[in-house]
């Protein structure tokens, strides 16, 4: 994969809190067999007692055999650096967004539309090819911000068809008011459910509508048999990969800094619960992804620009 000269853009570098974690990194797995994608992280995110600058952090996962990343926004801040960092490195495509919890918020402020406006331009970049993360969040934000979570998941899934481009869902104690939005408004052709956290009911639904189920650290997790019964139950053609770093890091690091090199424990995991082997699981996660985002290769003109 041919790189430009890449620079982490200035801006949009957030620290998460320690909550008395463990803040040493992990050790890094055995490579893969064959090359994956990460469709969902957030390199703007510094954690641990070492900081992993996002282009150390991508080295680290090319290493191990994480080829690629979304890089993904959750505020105008960082969904413009998101687009930045992606335009300069053959590594990174963006996906641009306000998160559900952020949208209650902007709102308050008498700012959604005009933020939803500037989301919308960036959406238009050739290296954003998603919208996200949007969708719905009943866990974190109360009966009053419901409404602006809506208008606002209504927008963004409006601004993913007029460009063409994917939907990524954050969708936490929302699942049936999730699904009724895409109904009602008209999902995206490619609509990933990132995180996926729902049972073998919404992975059946997913399947019926050609939605996809992103896996994340969770399904490592040892209380989360139903996760991997959902899963066990979706399309393999419907199958992504994610590690939503820095957080949801997988056994046997769990509450540990996450980072897109890690995602191999998941995958792992992914195949022995579709009891497939690992090069057969890797050789399809990277097609669904690349069906779903497109390519990661810089064209000439942005290789140069």
């Amino acid at each position: 994969m041919s790189q430009a000269a890449a620079a982490v853009p200035e801006g949009g570098l957030r620290k998460r809190k320690s909550e008395g974690r463990d803040l040493t990194r992990p050790a890094a797995p055995e490579p893969l067999p064959l090359p994956v994608y990460d469709n969902h992280t957030h390199l703007e995110f510094e954690d641990g007692v070492d900081r992993l600058d996002p282009l150390e952090s991508l080295a680290r996962a090319a290493a191990v055999g994480v080829q690629g990343v979304v890089q993904v926004g959750t505020d105008l801040e960082t969904s413009r650096w998101s687009a930045q960092l992606a335009a300069s490195d053959a590594r990174v495509l963006a996906a641009v967004a306000l998160h559900p919890n952020e949208a209650p918020r902007v709102a308050e402020l008498g700012l959604l539309h005009a933020q939803l406006s500037e989301i919308a331009r960036l959406a238009a970049q050739p290296r954003v090819r998603a919208i996200g993360e949007t969708g719905l969040d009943f866990f974190r934000t109360g009966e009053d911000g419901r409404d602006a979570q809506i208008e606002s998941f209504e927008a963004h899934i409006e601004i993913a068809k007029a460009n063409g481009i994917a939907l990524q869902i954050h969708d936490r104690d929302a699942h049936d008011e999730v699904v009724a939005t895409l109904i009602r408004v008209g999902a995206p052709e490619r609509t990933v459910f990132h995180c996926f956290s729902g049972d073998a009911r919404l992975a059946k639904i997913c399947n019926d509508h050609g939605w996809y189920v992103s896996v994340a650290g969770p399904s490592t997790f040892k209380n989360a048999p139903v996760l991997r019964e959902a899963i066990a139950v979706a399309k393999p053609e419907l199958l992504l990969m994610e590690t939503d770093a820095p957080f949801l890091t997988p056994e046997p690091y769990r509450g540990r800094p996450n980072a897109p090199y890690l995602l191999p424990y998941t995958v792992r995991r992914l195949a022995e619960t579709l009891e497939r082997p690992l090069d057969e699981v890797c050789a399809l996660i990277a097609a669904n992804t690349e069906r779903v985002y497109g390519s990661w290769q810089l064209e000439p003109a942005e290789a140069t620009s």
